[in-house]
């Protein structure tokens, strides 16, 4: 990966944007985006939007989502520990002894969700994971009032973790669901805009709010963008760990491509000519099935203005939700070009709408 576009994942990963706190991530992803755009714009709620060859047909939406997992301050009890809430889906049992940022009026306030020592736990019997609201965070205030200076009711609250090269192409950090996706959605505009010269369709690249809280941005931009077809990129998991069950979970690897699923919500048709192009110019990519739904904003956009033909693409993910979670450099890539060469294939007035 170009030293560019590795500064500009890295920022996009680093950037806290919990869902419903989204503004500076998505200032960071239309500052990237804008020099590969016709146009840039965003909505009410703060869905970006970049659209490039607004004239053309068909439409296409690329959409990924730019919100994180993370917390929100909740109570402040009167020795000044702070008691909070979840935002989306995060694990209790790996929150105790983890460091902390509360985002409090454009600072950052360093804090430590509290463990006890091993040595003054009862360790007998069965542990049961910790209640959310058992939990508390340590920011070194002696009081209520002393903390209360420092954040509020409210704050928004993410892991400390920055993104780091685990090892030559695998990366590790919080938040690569879904900032790799935003990144390839948005490295694949600035493919396509390099080889607009005979492009066929307009394309819309979107980066959402806040799938984590309920797929509430796809909603938006689906109905408002009103798109012929659309691909949604997320992170899916990868099972190429020893703890994960692939008779449950499937086979899915970090860098052997990006993951192609069919049934629920993936509109044959569109899963048909993603893998026409695959073959046509030997892109790799994973299988995957998607029985009842995707678990990504193409469950929220294909249900727009009478029914959108939707698929979902996924980049392999390990340990996704936590403050690890490891992607393969390569495997975005691969997605990014195979966007590109997808919409560059596109025919003018191409649909993917039954015909009977």
């Amino acid at each position: 990966m170009q030293t560019e576009q590795l500064d500009f994942l890295r920022k996009l990963i680093e950037t806290p944007s919990p869902s419903s706190g989204e503004s500076v991530a998505q200032r960071a992803w239309l500052d990237y985006v804008k020099s590969y755009a016709d146009r840039v714009e965003t909505d009410a709620y703060g869905n970006a939007l970049a659209l490039l060859h607004p004239e053309g047909s068909p439409k296409i939406l690329l959409a990924a989502h730019i919100d994180e997992i993370g917390f929100q301050v909740q109570y402040v009890d009167e020795r000044g520990f702070i008691y909070f809430t979840t935002v989306g889906g995060s694990d209790p049992l790996l929150a105790r002894g983890q460091r902390v940022r509360i985002h409090h009026e454009g600072r950052a306030v360093l804090g430590v969700i509290g463990s006890l020592a091993i040595h003054l736990q009862d360790r007998e019997g069965k542990q049961d994971p910790p209640k959310w609201h058992e939990l508390f965070i340590d920011i070194g205030a002696q009081s209520q009032q002393e903390a209360l200076e420092r954040i509020s009711i409210g704050d928004l609250i993410t892991y400390d973790s920055g993104f780091a090269p685990l090892h030559e192409e695998l990366w590790v950090g919080r938040a690569c669901d879904d900032r790799v996706g935003a990144f390839v959605v948005a490295e694949a505009l600035r493919r396509i805009s390099a080889r607009r010269e005979g492009l066929q369709a307009c394309v819309i690249a979107a980066s959402t709010i806040q799938e984590e809280n309920g797929l509430f941005g796809a909603s938006m931009v689906g109905y408002s963008a009103h798109p012929d077809a659309a691909v949604v990129v997320d992170v899916g998991h990868a099972t190429d760990i020893p703890i994960a069950d692939k008779k449950r979970h499937g086979d899915v690897q970090l860098g052997k491509g990006p993951i192609l699923s069919r049934g629920s919500v993936n509109h044959p048709l569109l899963v048909r000519r993603l893998a026409e192009v695959a073959r046509k110019h030997r892109i790799p990519y994973q299988q995957g099935i998607d029985p009842r739904r995707s678990g990504t904003d193409a469950d929220a956009i294909f249900l727009q203005r009478g029914g959108i033909p939707t698929v979902a693409l996924g980049i392999p993910n390990r340990y996704m939700h936590s403050p690890v979670e490891v992607v393969h450099l390569q495997d975005l890539e691969t997605l990014a070009e195979w966007l590109s060469l997808f919409v560059g294939d596109l025919q003018e007035h191409e649909s993917f709408r039954y015909q009977w």
